[in-house]
């Protein structure tokens, strides 16, 4: 499989994985336009669309893709999402013929209500929910709900390639720094991807392995972050620790 992140907007990415038979999917089509010039390109046919969540910049491509192409839909059942196919929720199996490919779908909500991740092949499509070095805003959910996600994704194998849906390493690259500034794995991090935005290239995909060591939100339990928490929260109530992460993310200028 060939995984490719296609820029969108400002700072969104598509990503599109495609068999060695020109067979390919993409996963948050906020634009059509990008999709069709790679599908062009490399001679590609587009069979699937995966969905994580009803937000436009995920979601405005979609229609203009399934009239020029004979694609199935897959996403949350959300009445705010348009021209589904298959609703998905949590503990179904996506089982695709072209591209072979199968992915388990999470509900992982906090972002937006019904927000979920595909995992499998290797990957886990995160969308808004994990960022590099981040996490999604809590729109809809709650940071219990967002903390229980990061658990489960920090859950995966150590080599798991995290697809998310935006370039904002550099950006929470900032905050990370201010709140665990000692992080050896954070500076190495923030070093690489410098290295790859300068160059043109994508700082993703990640590794899980790479965010459980340097995300400040899968390291609520880290002596850093409970060090940083002081006496804003109880010492022993991580919940309370990741909203105040989440809410100190939130209000922070570099």
């Amino acid at each position: 499989m060939r995984l490719t992140p296609l820029p969108a907007f400002e700072d969104n990415y598509i990503w599109l994985m495609a068999d060695a038979n020109g067979r390919a999917l993409v996963v948050d089509p906020g634009d059509a336009e990008p999709v069709e010039q790679a599908l062009a390109r490399d001679g590609l046919t587009l069979t699937t669309i995966l969905l994580t969540h009803h937000h436009a910049d995920h979601t405005g491509g979609v229609a203009a893709l399934r009239q020029r192409h004979d694609v199935r839909v897959f996403g949350p059942d959300d009445a705010r999402i348009g021209g589904i196919d298959v609703h998905v929720a949590e503990g179904d199996q996506v089982v695709l013929p072209e591209p072979a490919a199968r992915f388990a779908v999470w509900w992982v909500p906090g972002h937006t209500r019904t927000h979920v991740a595909y995992v499998g092949e290797g990957l886990a499509f995160t969308g808004d929910t994990l960022f590099s070095l981040g996490c999604g805003r809590l729109f809809e959910g709650s940071p219990q709900q967002m903390l229980t996600a990061m658990d489960r994704l920090a859950a995966l194998p150590e080599d798991t390639l995290i697809c998310c849906a935006h370039e904002y390493t550099l950006s929470n690259a900032r905050f990370a720094l201010a709140v665990d500034p000692d992080n050896a794995a954070l500076a190495h991090r923030i070093t690489a991807a410098r290295a790859a935005v300068s160059r043109g290239d994508a700082s993703l995909p990640t590794t899980i392995a790479d965010e459980r060591a340097a995300n400040p939100f899968l390291r609520v339990d880290s002596d850093a972050i409970i060090a940083w928490a002081g006496e804003r929260v109880p010492r022993n109530d991580r919940t309370a620790r990741f909203a105040a992460l989440r809410a100190a993310k939130d209000g922070f200028r570099a």
